[in-house]
């Protein structure tokens, strides 16, 4: 049977607030779909979704509706209108998070202050100006308790200057110098070695990437663009604030 997939906004559904029981054979059904219809697509995880029938399906950092039986796939967000409230929005955020963290922190190249309160995670271009505008004033975040993880985006793609000033940073005995020196335009002998960059790249198009810097909160929230140090410390307060008042 021919496949067929439909991307809307689902709304104004009555059982949005009921917890689907999970079919059995649903996971299997779903599993032999993707494959069918999505070659190397593995999912993470397949759980019930608030709707029955429907069940979330989890790959990196996206997330898919599919209906029990393999054959409808939506994409897009789940809205609870009788709480006005985003149901999918926090299970992708959950998502990012987790991919961040499956690359790790030794594969990134971090800024740490003294006392860190936050940390936000920074795809890069080391030619960008907004990016190096935002590097330029990495004290500036330091002095907010904030820990800046970078990851490379070289929006030109593999094989670009950026790409190989990336490497090259990666690659330096001290990445954190290099990349400062990078960032203002200074050259950086050429080196290759193992890397993360492709890795980087391909999360940041995962997650969405429309330019550089993008900032991902500790939360998982996207922050297209720069923004200054006072302005990233009031959205990471107020992040913390709202998760532990929910969390009560």
């Amino acid at each position: 049977m021919k496949k067929r997939f439909l991307t809307f906004m689902i709304a104004g559904l009555t059982a949005v607030s009921a917890v689907a029981a999970e079919a059995p054979g649903a996971t299997k059904a779903i599993e032999d779909s993707l494959k069918l219809a999505l070659p190397g697509m593995k999912p993470d995880s397949i759980k019930p979704s608030p709707i029955s029938g429907l069940y979330e399906v989890m790959v990196g950092p996206k997330l898919f509706y599919v209906s029990g039986d393999g054959n409808y796939l939506i994409q897009g967000s789940l809205i609870d209108v009788k709480a006005k409230e985003d149901l999918t929005e926090p299970r992708v955020a959950e998502a990012r998070m987790g991919a961040l963290n499956k690359v790790g922190g030794n594969r990134m190249i971090s800024f740490k202050p003294k006392i860190t309160k936050h940390h936000a995670y920074v795809f890069t271009d080391i030619d960008c100006g907004y990016c190096r505008k935002l590097h330029s004033e990495i004290d500036q975040y330091g002095k907010e308790g904030i820990e800046i993880s970078y990851l490379f985006f070289p929006r030109a793609g593999e094989g670009s200057d950026s790409w190989k000033k990336a490497i090259s940073v990666w690659c330096s005995s001290d990445r954190n110098g290099a990349l400062t020196k990078a960032k203002k335009g200074e050259t950086v002998e050429s080196k290759s070695c193992d890397n993360p960059v492709a890795e980087h790249y391909a999360l940041g198009n995962a997650i969405g990437a429309q330019g550089t810097p993008m900032i991902v909160t500790e939360k998982g929230n996207v922050l297209p663009g720069y923004v200054p140090a006072k302005q990233l410390a009031k959205i990471l307060e107020t992040e913390a604030s709202t998760n532990k008042s929910a969390s009560r």
